[in-house]
């Protein structure tokens, strides 16, 4: 019997290398990393040198993009836009320096929607992100580059970010596995960020072992972030199959019925494997999350912008941006002028609170949520859909941001349609700070494809 050759990081980084060269910017063009790190491969040295010493740590030999909105000490954080196209990073996110402290390799920054706005990965300054299972349609947003590098087979995993679904929406049209986890569970210090009150960094990977395993590196309280905290997690316990799990089944008008056809077919697989118990679950408030959700993020986006004024660094972004980020911008400040009669920020708070409450009555009772992770198909790259249309994208995904609660999708088959076939991804919810019993669930529901 031969020995089968463990392979080096230095081998592993010039294999996605080869492969970002062959279809990144050339070949399918996928256009999913905007910058490599011109110091990758002495560091992946380094890495094989502690790996032969037996001093590596838990992420040696994992390649890992980032989304181009996190800083990493001498990259360009550019934010897919042309008003920090020139900024480079002075220091680390607290994200990466946990990802260095285990020895990942960062091998460079992944393209996005400019400033995280969008949901196509359309409204990137430097190109679109094409979709590297459905080539010719949208990746899916804002975190386009992030799910589209791992799906490419340019990396091992990402991080990504999470407003309203900017990690579960692009997972999904991917067919990877993505976490939105609970908020304040990931430390957002060095996050330049979209929305205060929601976003969240996570991880994305081609399963749900390494994406559990890049969570509990990331995880935790940090210093730099007052609001992060501790949490309860054990990688080992997410290989234990649950014997007793209900789980809700949101009752949600899908526009794709293939899409539900899928959803049910997995159910029953689950229930016919574990004898879960599985009920239909209807969400009272589910119908205005979005309409909660925009006027928040309006506002704190119209706020954080306001630092970038072309004084200290980049250029002024009003200036400079797309239409989707002024649009934005105009948004966040009409209602912000508005505010002062209470009328619609104060009110979106109110709506949230509706929210997390329902939220948390149906997790008294039920362990998760199940449901499709995007009620609809990606559209190709250029076509123009409306507003609408657009907000179809976030209506699962977004209610768990205004929750807090922690949220996986995970692929669980393709759509044809025309000569593509679709990736599909149904969403996992559960409690906050329940990542564990999360990834519990998905694992399970995982291993009914493992021969």
């Amino acid at each position: 019997m031969v020995e089968k050759k463990i392979e080096t990081t230095v081998e592993k980084l010039k294999k996605y290398l080869e492969e970002i060269e062959k279809n990144n910017k050339n070949g399918n063009k996928i256009n999913a990393i905007l910058q490599l790190n011109p110091n990758a491969l002495e560091e992946a040295k380094e890495i094989d040198k502690k790996i032969k010493e037996g001093k590596a740590g838990r992420l040696a030999g994992k390649i890992i993009s980032i989304k181009a909105v996190i800083n990493c000490l001498g990259l360009n954080a550019s934010c897919g836009s042309k008003v920090l196209e020139n900024y480079k990073s002075t220091y680390n996110a607290t994200v990466i320096d946990k990802i260095k402290k285990e020895d990942g390799l960062i091998i460079g920054t992944a393209n996005c929607d400019e400033f995280a706005c969008g949901w196509s990965g359309e409204t990137s300054a430097f190109g679109a992100t094409n979709n590297p299972k459905a080539l010719g349609y949208v990746s899916g947003g804002s975190s386009s580059g992030s799910g589209a590098s791992v799906a490419a087979n340019f990396c091992d995993m990402s991080l990504g970010t999470d407003t309203g679904g900017s990690i579960r929406v692009p997972s999904s049209h991917c067919g990877v596995v993505g976490l939105k986890p609970s908020y304040a569970s990931v430390s957002r210090y060095g996050l330049i960020d979209m929305s205060m009150s929601l976003d969240q960094i996570g991880p994305i990977a081609k399963d749900v072992k390494e994406t559990a395993l890049l969570f509990d590196i990331i995880r935790g309280k940090d210093e730099k972030d007052p609001i992060s905290l501790e949490t309860n997690f054990d990688l080992k316990e997410i290989e234990k199959i649950p014997k007793k799990i209900k789980i809700g089944i949101l009752d949600f008008k899908v526009k794709d019925k293939r899409i539900e056809d899928l959803l049910n077919k997995k159910v029953k697989e689950i229930q016919d494997r574990y004898k879960w118990e599985i009920k239909k679950l209807k969400l009272k408030y589910i119908d205005f999350a979005v309409s909660t959700y925009f006027p928040l993020v309006y506002v704190e986006f119209y706020s954080t912008t306001r630092k970038l004024d072309g004084r200290r660094y980049g250029k002024r972004i009003e200036e400079a941006c797309g239409p989707e980020v002024l649009r934005r911008i105009i948004g966040g400040s009409e209602i912000s002028k508005a505010e002062n009669t209470g009328r619609y920020y104060h009110l979106a708070l109110i709506a949230k609170d509706m929210i997390i409450k329902e939220f948390e009555k149906v997790f008294d009772e039920y362990d998760c949520i199940i449901s499709p992770t995007v009620p609809r198909l990606p559209h190709k790259i250029g076509e123009k859909i409306s507003i609408e249309e657009m907000f179809q994208y976030d209506a699962l995904t977004c209610p768990i941001n205004l929750s807090g609660d922690c949220a996986l999708t995970m692929p669980i088959g393709k759509i044809k349609e025309e000569k593509e076939e679709i990736p599909i991804g149904m969403q996992i919810v559960c409690k906050k700070f329940n990542e564990e019993k999360l990834f519990q669930i998905a694992r399970s529901i995982e291993k009914l494809e493992e021969k």
